[in-house]
């Protein structure tokens, strides 16, 4: 199969693959297919009204859903948190270690 010179080109500056006309809304299983593909799973949250409208006006700014960035601002806030816990058990871990060195020397 032979590929049409400057179709890379094409769909980069979406010249291809963007029409309105030949465009239709995925089905539920297609959604969740993608949805379980890519890891996502839907939740339901209830939050101040205006800390949405927040999340909207910076998503805004940004180009972006507000959805997709209070997405990036989770992944974000559990990775340092994540790292957080793992300090703190590292910590509680030493301790005991010293402990236990401090128990034996008295023996």
């Amino acid at each position: 199969m032979t590929k049409i010179a400057g179709t890379d080109e094409a769909w980069d500056s979406r010249q291809l693959g963007a029409s309105q006309a030949h465009a239709k809304v995925a089905g539920a299983e297609h959604l969740a297919a993608l949805d379980g593909a890519i890891g996502l799973q839907s939740i339901s949250i209830r939050l101040p009204k205006e800390l949405i409208e927040a999340y909207k006006l910076i998503a805004s700014h940004h180009g972006l859903g507000y959805q997709p960035l209070m997405r990036d601002i989770l992944q974000r806030f559990v990775k340092e948190g994540l790292k957080e816990v793992v300090e703190h058990q590292n910590k509680k871990s030493e301790q005991a270690e010293a402990r236990i060195e401090e128990l034996r020397k008295a023996a």
